[in-house]
């Protein structure tokens, strides 16, 4: 199981995201994203997160604002545990 956490925001909430293995998840603000970020600079429909036993694959879904992994901006990537996700504002830390 991969866990997706954000840091906590100043009225101190964050998100937790579960992709057991074997998911295909879509990250973005629209009610029909399987993981709804509702924040600013997060397109609809986001990215999409496959996950597998070694990583989290990551497709930008032609997001407005760009998918960044670890600080660099990603059309396509892999996620493993400690790297960081960021759509929007919003950066998540992935662990096993």
């Amino acid at each position: 199981m991969w866990i997706l956490q954000s840091a906590a925001d100043p009225g101190g909430d964050s998100l937790t995201f579960r992709l057991p293995p074997d998911a295909v998840k879509t990250v973005g603000r629209a009610p029909r994203a399987d993981f709804v970020v509702d924040a600013p600079l997060v397109s609809r429909l986001h990215c999409r997160l496959t996950a597998n036993d070694h990583a989290v694959d990551v497709v930008d879904l032609d997001s407005t604002n760009g998918t960044y992994i670890n600080d660099q901006r990603v059309q396509k990537g892999s996620l493993t545990s400690g790297d960081r996700l960021r759509v929007g504002r919003i950066e998540f830390t992935i662990s096993r």
